[in-house]
C-alpha cells in the first residue's frame, strides 16, 4: 500500500515532459542539469532567500544514502521531485520532505568510485554506471528502459560524469586517464542509446594533432573527460574540458604539446566535429586537468559587448576566451602562490619559469597537484559580474621518474607530496569574471580536505560548502558570512537551490547524506 501511495505521488508531480526549452530556462523553480543550466553559470532566478533573511535558514530534512562514503552528486530537481545518485544507483525523492519515491541499483557491479549526477529529458532520467554504461530510467517508475555500453571497462575505462542532455543527444565522458585510457566525448541517442557521434580527445595516428605526441602510443594518451561541459543552444556548440596526458608526471616519452589534453574543446552539437580548441597547459607534467567548468557569459570586453567563455583553471589562472572563435583574450592569476609560469604570449601560450618541473629529487612548485581549484563548480552572478569559487593556496613537491610507462597499471610517472610546514588554506573568492581581478576573499577554516563548490542566486546570496563541513551563505556583493550549518562531513559536491510550492530550498550532498535547508517557519497552532 505504501508503495502505491508513493507511486501515486510520483505520477502527480512528474507527469509533464521535460523539454529542451525547460532546460534552457533553468534554473528557476527547477534545477535541471549538473550545472543548473547550459551556460554553467549556476545562477538561480530565485529571490526568496536574501542577505536580510539568510540567517533564518534551518535544516528541513536529511536523507541518508545507505552504504555511501563519498557522495559527489549534484541533485536534479523537476516539479518537486529530486533525483540523486551514488555509484551505480539513483534515488527519486520528494523534494519537500526527503521521502523516497523510488530507487534503482545496478545489479552485479561491485567496483565503487563516485557518481556526479543525472541528466533529465522527456520522461527519462539518464545516469552512467561505473563500468561506462549509460542507462535510461523511467522518471516515474524507476524502471530501466535501456542500457548501452559506451566504453569497455575491461580496457580500464570507467565513468563518473553527470550526463548532459542537448537536442538529439545525451553527452557522456570517461575517466581512466590516470592509467592511460584514450579519452573521448560522445553523444548517445536519448531514444535508444545508439551512438550519434564521438570525438576522441587524443587524435589517431595521422590525424591533426597526432604530431604533438612524438612516437608515443596514442591509444594510451589519456585526456579523460570526467566532468560535465556546457552548451550554447544558439550556435549548437558544446564546450567540453579535457584532462591531463598520461603518464601524469613524466613527459619524456610524449614530446610535444600532447593535444587535446588539458584543453577546452568547442564541438558541433550535431556532428561532434571540432570547431576550435584552446590548450591551457601544453605538455602537462603537473597533472593539472582542465576538468573545471567552462562558464559562458556575455560581458563587455575592452568596452564592447562580447560572447565569452571563462574558466578558473586548476593551474591557478583565470582565462577569458572568445567563445565563438576560441581566441585567447586574457589570463590572470587568482591565487598568490603561483610560480610555474610568469605570463602568456600573444597567442595564449604560457611562458614557463625555468626549473619549475618535476625532478627525481623533487621540486617545489605552486600550485599543488590538487590545483588552485578543481571540479568543484564555480558560479556567476550577471548582476554583480562576479565569478564565485572555492580556492586552494598550496604548493607541493613534485617528483618524476624515468621508469617505462606501463598502460593500465596505475603508473603515473610518480607524483607529489606536501611541503612540510606549509599547509594549504582554502578561500571563498569572488573574481571579476571579465578581468580575473579578485573582488573579495574570505578564508575558510578547516583541515584542507574540501571539494565543494558554489551556487549564486538573484536574491544576492552565494551558497558554498566550506573546508570545515559547513554549508555557508555569503553576501554576493561583499562576501559577508550570513549563515552556516555544520554537517559533520567532508564535502565533495556543489549546492543547488530550487522551489516547491512557493518555498525556496537549498540542497547539498555531504559524504553520506543529502541535506536540504529552507527558511524557518513558525509552528502553526
Amino acid at each position: 500500500m505504501r508503495m502505491l501511495l508513493m507511486m501515486g505521488a510520483a505520477l502527480a508531480v512528474a507527469s509533464a515532459q521535460v523539454t529542451i526549452e525547460d532546460i534552457r530556462k533553468s534554473p528557476d523553480k527547477n534545477w535541471l542539469t549538473y550545472n543548473g543550466d547550459y551556460s554553467g553559470q549556476r545562477f538561480s532566478s530565485l529571490k526568496q532567500i536574501t542577505p536580510a533573511n539568510a540567517g533564518n535558514l534551518v535544516a528541513k530534512w536529511v536523507y541518508n544514502f545507505e552504504g555511501a562514503r563519498r557522495l559527489s552528486c549534484v541533485p536534479v530537481v523537476y516539479d518537486g521531485v529530486m533525483y540523486v545518485t551514488n555509484t551505480n544507483e539513483v534515488h527519486a525523492l520528494d523534494a519537500r520532505t526527503g521521502r523516497r519515491i523510488w530507487q534503482y541499483k545496478s545489479p552485479g557491479i561491485t567496483n565503487s568510485r563516485v557518481n556526479r549526477g543525472v541528466a533529465i529529458l522527456g520522461d527519462k532520467v539518464f545516469v552512467v554506471t561505473n563500468d561506462a554504461h549509460l542507462l535510461a530510467i523511467d522518471r516515474i517508475t524507476g524502471g530501466v528502459l535501456w542500457d548501452r555500453e559506451y566504453a569497455d571497462a575491461k580496457k580500464g575505462y570507467n565513468a563518473t560524469v553527470a550526463p548532459l542532455a542537448i537536442p538529439g543527444g545525451i553527452l557522456v565522458g570517461v575517466t581512466g586517464g590516470g592509467s592511460g585510457q584514450r579519452g573521448f566525448v560522445a553523444a548517445l541517442s536519448p531514444e535508444d542509446g545508439h551512438e550519434v557521434w564521438r570525438f576522441w580527445t587524443v587524435p589517431a595516428k595521422g590525424e591533426p594533432g597526432s604530431e604533438t605526441w612524438g612516437n608515443f602510443n596514442l591509444d594510451w594518451g589519456g585526456a579523460p573527460t570526467w566532468t560535465t561541459g556546457t552548451y550554447e543552444p544558439e550556435t549548437n556548440t558544446v564546450y567540453w574540458p579535457t584532462g591531463n596526458p598520461w603518464p601524469d608526471f613524466h613527459g619524456d616519452d610524449r614530446p610535444g604539446d600532447n593535444l587535446y589534453s588539458d584543453s577546452l574543446l568547442a564541438l558541433d552539437g550535431k556532428t561532434g566535429k571540432l570547431k576550435w580548441h584552446y590548450q591551457f597547459v601544453p605538455h602537462d607534467v603537473w597533472d593539472w586537468d582542465a576538468n573545471e567548468v567552462p562558464v559562458l557569459i556575455d560581458a563587455n570586453w575592452k568596452g564592447k559587448p562580447r560572447k565569452l567563455v571563462v574558466q578558473a583553471n586548476r593551474n591557478g589562472f583565470h582565462y577569458i576566451l572568445d567563445r565563438t572563435t576560441g581566441e585567447f583574450l586574457h589570463a590572470q592569476p587568482f591565487i598568490k602562490r603561483l610560480d610555474w609560469a610568469k605570463g602568456f604570449d600573444a597567442k595564449g601560450r604560457p611562458i614557463l619559469n625555468p626549473g619549475k618541473v618535476p625532478t627525481t629529487g623533487g621540486t617545489k612548485i605552486c600550485p599543488s597537484v590538487r590545483g588552485a581549484t578543481n571540479w568543484n563548480s564555480p558560479s556567476y552572478n550577471p548582476v554583480t559580474g562576479m565569478l564565485y569559487l572555492v580556492v586552494l593556496e598550496q604548493c607541493d613537491i613534485y617528483i618524476t621518474s624515468s621508469k617505462e610507462p606501463v598502460p593500465n597499471s596505475g603508473f603515473r610517472g610518480t607524483g607529489s607530496e606536501g611541503v612540510p610546514a606549509e599547509p594549504g588554506e582554502f578561500f571563498m573568492r569572488a573574481l571579476d569574471a571579465a578581468t580575473g581581478e579578485i573582488r573579495w576573499s574570505q578564508p575558510m577554516p578547516g583541515p584542507g580536505k574540501t571539494w565543494a563548490g558554489t551556487a549564486a542566486t538573484a536574491g544576492g546570496v552565494v551558497f558554498a560548502g566550506d573546508d570545515d563541513g559547513n554549508l555557508v551563505a555569503y553576501d554576493a556583493k561583499t562576501g559577508k558570512d550570513l549563515w552556516n550549518f555544520q554537517m559533520g562531513h567532508t564535502l565533495y559536491a556543489s549546492p543547488i537551490t530550487f522551489e516547491v510550492e512557493g518555498k525556496q530550498y537549498v540542497t547539498i550532498a555531504a559524504e553520506t547524506d543529502i541535506y536540504t535547508f529552507g527558511l524557518f517557519e513558525p509552528a502553526r497552532r
